[in-house]
């Protein structure tokens, strides 16, 4: 992973993730309006609008200069197409925060939430200095529990029916990883 902090933005062998824009809207919304999407993520709304997506990008670039949440773009790091995104959150006073991801149907299968995660893990532990990492998924959600177990993070818990998505309970797969635990060279 290589951090360009002027241009705030990551690079890894095959992705580059940086700041939303404006520009970014038509295809956020195209790639969240997706009900497969909708189904594996906690707070997307479905049908998904392109006023939901500049609602969600306009203070992107507000929340990472006070270093309160990251949120970047999933990119290829070639032609800049959009996959997704990943996001993190800052808890300053614990030193730790929570990873989230979200990759459009169409680029799922292919490695970009690992990579992009590795990614975010590494500027989380080195450029941050986070002493721990969170990640939580459905427990229906297997491909992202897979994603989360690549990194080496470990099954911390299950809340059971902790969330309500179209009327039924589902329960929450907490998963967590200490800085010391990362393998930095994987």
């Amino acid at each position: 992973m290589n951090y360009k902090e002027t241009e705030k933005n990551l690079e890894t062998n095959r992705l580059l993730l940086r700041l939303f824009n404006e520009s970014d809207v038509p295809e956020v919304t195209r790639l969240c309006n997706n009900y497969n999407l909708y189904k594996n993520t906690l707070y997307l709304p479905y049908p998904y609008s392109i006023e939901d997506a500049l609602s969600w990008i306009e203070n992107h670039l507000e929340n990472f200069n006070d270093n309160k949440l990251y949120e970047f773009a999933i990119t290829d790091n070639v032609t800049g197409k959009l996959y997704g995104a990943i996001a993190l959150t800052n808890n300053q006073r614990f030193e730790n925060g929570e990873i989230a991801y979200w990759v459009g149907e169409e680029y799922w299968g292919y490695g970009y939430a690992t990579e992009a995660s590795k990614a975010i893990l590494e500027f989380a532990f080195i450029e941050k200095q986070y002493h721990k990492l969170f990640a939580r998924c459905f427990a229906s959600n297997i491909a992202s529990s897979r994603v989360i177990e690549k990194l080496g993070m470990k099954k911390e818990g299950v809340l059971r029916d902790q969330v309500i998505k179209e009327n039924n309970y589902i329960d929450l797969v907490y998963y967590g990883i200490l800085k010391q635990e990362f393998d930095f060279n994987q």
